[in-house]
């Protein structure tokens, strides 16, 4: 079994949202046939991120994009005085660029509260670009 890779491509609509992107992962893992394996989500830029968090109720989502502005602020970094963004870049290292999730009997492992998000921190952007790979376990050989 071999495993497969594909792009995710989505435009942003604010300058700080968080976007759920677990129906575009799962078709991916569907499309991959790995029934046991892992599947990573990497996005692609300075100023974005990914999070596993709660898909039942948007305020935990606002809260957590609330958590990061207080955490760090708009306009106080050294590298505002380049691109106006420093908060940006500080928010995207913290929450961090990928997310790694099971495989398991075909399907990603999260709970029934569990989603993937893009998490925009510099929009809008046209396009955004989500690297998923999924990857088989390796089964051992029966030795002869």
């Amino acid at each position: 079994m071999r495993g497969l890779q594909s792009v995710i491509r989505l435009s942003t609509h604010r300058r700080e949202e968080l976007v759920d992107i677990t129906r575009e992962v799962e078709e991916v893992v569907a499309r991959s046939g790995v029934r046991s394996g892992l599947c990573n989500v990497y996005v692609q830029g300075a100023t974005a991120g990914i999070m596993i968090q709660e898909n039942w109720d948007d305020s935990v989502q606002e809260d957590a994009l609330d958590l990061l502005r207080r955490l760090i602020p708009r306009g106080v970094w050294r590298h505002d005085r380049q691109d106006g963004n420093g908060d940006a870049h500080l928010k995207s290292g913290l929450v961090g660029p990928s997310e790694t999730i099971p495989v398991i009997d075909g399907r990603l492992g999260l709970s029934t509260w569990q989603n993937i998000f893009l998490c925009e921190f510099d929009g809008p952007r046209a396009e955004r670009r989500v690297v998923v790979t999924v990857l088989p376990l390796e089964t051992p050989h029966a030795e002869d």
